[in-house]
């Protein structure tokens, strides 16, 4: 019988191999560009998610397109603060509840289930804006990054305490009067609810009608007056002692 000489295939050129380097770097490139405008690209969609929904309502369900726009601001979340992969994976747990919770609920209505995604939706935006503050506070200089860090980090605060006024009401229901209840869906209502109050414009169609309302209410201005105030001191401070040096 003849000896047949199998010879070894090339699954792959020298060609091949340069295309897949090139594809590669390019990732690479493509991936460092975005990482530097991630807190840019996080604000405009949260932005979005504010301005859209009201403007859409009459083309596709409100409460649809603020759970798609939720489902890709907790992912970008993960990708903003995941320079430690502790805190990303802390921030994974926390998030993948709270997506899995959000998206069943229009397969089975669930009171302990609904209750659930907002405990996770508060500890999730809280996280997120305890990390991005980290990030602002470790910076080395003040550039346009880190101002739109520090807004992102004030809407998450916001975020968090629209989440905190969902749990009070499911906990204590008509802790809250609003004049138009079809204003929306539930969650724009309480988003309405905490951007007025962290920034103090003041509202006269809402009324907090218990005292644990009042206080979290209360306790929200607060908090959003001292952002302002010590967060605009603290990067003008770190930019007038860098230039002056």
């Amino acid at each position: 019988m003849a000896d047949f000489e199998i010879e070894p295939q090339k699954f792959l050129s020298r060609s091949d191999w340069t295309l897949a380097d090139m594809a590669t770097k390019n990732f690479e490139n493509y991936h460092q560009k975005l990482f530097k405008v991630r807190f840019l690209v996080l604000l405009i969609l949260i932005l979005l998610m504010l301005v859209l929904p009201p403007f859409l309502d009459q083309f596709i369900q409100t409460r649809i397109l603020l759970d798609v726009f939720l489902t890709v601001i907790f992912l970008s979340i993960i990708y903003t603060i995941r320079l430690k992969k502790s805190r990303a994976i802390i921030a994974l747990i926390l998030v993948l509840p709270l997506i899995v919770s959000t998206w069943s609920a229009y397969f089975v209505e669930i009171k302990t289930l609904s209750l659930l995604t907002r405990i996770f939706g508060a500890l999730f935006f809280g996280y997120a804006a305890i990390n991005i503050l980290r990030i602002i506070v470790k910076s080395e200089k003040v550039t346009k990054e880190t101002i739109f860090a520090a807004i992102v980090a004030y809407l998450l605060i916001a975020l968090m305490w629209a989440f905190l006024y969902m749990i009070l009401e499911r906990v204590s229901a008509g802790s809250f009067s609003f004049a138009d209840k079809g204003l929306w869906g539930e969650t724009m209502r309480y988003e309405y609810l905490s951007f007025v109050t962290i920034t103090t414009l003041g509202y006269g169609d809402i009324t907090p009608l218990t005292d644990q309302a009042s206080g979290l209410v209360m306790l929200e201005a607060v908090i959003g007056q001292i952002y302002l105030v010590v967060l605009v001191a603290w990067l003008v401070g770190m930019h007038v002692s860098r230039r002056s040096k």
